[in-house]
């Protein structure tokens, strides 16, 4: 069976951390954030952490 290539889709928008953990960034972070409060803006930094089916399906198509 050929070996399974990997997305770019998914590259570009998904990492894996040395945990094994599926992480990317947050939604909601382009642009108008005047109207958004300081800690709004500050919990948008932080990196969304996938569980479950959508990370076992990002790692498939990760190739990893």
């Amino acid at each position: 069976m050929p070996k399974a290539k990997t997305k770019g889709s998914v590259k570009k928008r998904f990492r894996i951390s040395k945990n094994g953990k599926v992480l990317c960034s947050k939604n909601h972070r382009g642009h108008m954030h005047a109207s958004k409060n300081g800690r709004q803006r500050r919990a948008l930094r932080k990196p969304m952490v996938l569980e479950g089916v959508w990370a076992k399906l990002i790692r498939q198509m990760m190739g990893a």
